[in-house]
């Protein structure tokens, strides 16, 4: 044994620790920056494939969505359609019966628009409200200025969105 306390181990620890580490060439350094690259690269053309693919099927998604939205209400509508048509094909020329048909129509129409949440909009002995009555003329009432004094045709609102206004006249204020 030696006396210093090195054994031949130690002598090969200390003579592998000694020496300095070796850099990479350059060479090797561009082609682990190439390969780091490239993988970049190809995770960046994954994600954007992936992005144009959702994309479009969200696309697709909208475009069906708006095509087949009504569809549940075009169904429904089908059966007062047929209703119209049964009752213009019947051949005996009695009024009652033609207004009862007409009256069972129209019930089921209500239904529908019930169905749908498809409001009517009759204001008549309401304040003209601009955003659901279009005013399309003034007269002389006993009723306070810009009061609903009758209604022409009927409004209509769906979801509390109006459909279309209700045509009214309205009180001239007095002079």
């Amino acid at each position: 044994m030696e006396q210093n306390g090195n054994t031949p181990q130690n002598e090969q620890q200390s003579e592998a620790s000694a020496q300095p580490e070796v850099m990479p060439s350059m060479e090797e350094m561009l082609k682990e920056a190439e390969r780091k690259a490239q993988e970049h690269y190809d995770a960046w053309m994954y994600a954007k494939a992936e992005g144009e693919n959702i994309r479009r099927r969200a696309a697709e998604d909208v475009s069906k969505a708006q095509k087949f939205a009504v569809e549940r209400f075009s169904g429904e509508m089908l059966a007062v359609m047929d209703s119209l048509q049964a009752g213009l094909a019947v051949q005996t020329e009695n009024v009652e019966s033609f207004k009862s048909g007409m009256e069972l129509t129209l019930k089921q129409l209500s239904s529908v628009f019930e169905k749908f949440n498809i409001k009517e909009i009759n204001p008549a002995g309401e304040k003209l409200d601009p955003h659901k009555h279009q005013a399309i003329g003034m007269i002389d009432s006993d009723q306070p200025a810009n009061t609903v004094v009758s209604v022409m045709q009927k409004g209509y609102s769906l979801n509390e969105r109006v459909l279309r206004p209700a045509l009214v006249m309205v009180a001239k204020a007095k002079e």
